[in-house]
């Protein structure tokens, strides 16, 4: 009965849309849409679930820097369509290694735009390193926030 019920709360959870932005929301309601945005999103990646591809507007800008032990460092820059479609592709590599990440330090903050940053030390459960994470999430025309920029570092 008791697992049940956590497999239908699982579901409801991981079913559930993105919240929605309201026009002319306060900067307490921006807050916590994005709190609820992150949320999903650490749920939809420890879940390998590819909805997480859902939660990026395909005209958002990713950007890792992946730095090597040898002191070299190097960027990738890619579309928010072209990271989506990696994300869906990539997931079922990630849940067959065990690639799972561990968030703390999760900040948040309204911005003059209206948007919101959120940053946070990412770890690395597989690799065990940390790294900082940078989201940037904006409502878009269809009133559902999603990412918009994602910062991060990776190592081999």
């Amino acid at each position: 009965m008791k697992l049940r019920w956590i497999a239908t709360f699982l579901l409801l959870v991981l079913a559930a849309p993105p919240m929605p932005a309201a026009a002319g929301e306060e900067p307490e309601a921006r807050l916590v849409a994005a709190k609820a945005l992150f949320e999903r999103y650490v749920t939809l990646e420890r879940a390998f679930d590819p909805a997480l591809a859902d939660l990026y507007a395909d005209s958002a800008t990713v950007r890792n820097l992946r730095r090597y032990p040898t002191g070299q460092a190097r960027e990738m820059k890619l579309e928010g369509a072209k990271y989506k479609a990696l994300i869906v592709v990539s997931l079922p590599m990630a849940r067959e290694r065990g690639d799972l990440s561990v968030y703390t330090d999760v900040a948040y903050e309204v911005l003059a735009t209206g948007e919101v940053a959120i940053t946070a030390t990412r770890y690395s459960e597989l690799k065990e390193y940390s790294s900082p994470l940078a989201l940037r999430i904006a409502p878009q025309e269809d009133g559902v926030w999603r990412i918009v920029e994602e910062t991060g570092e990776s190592q081999p």
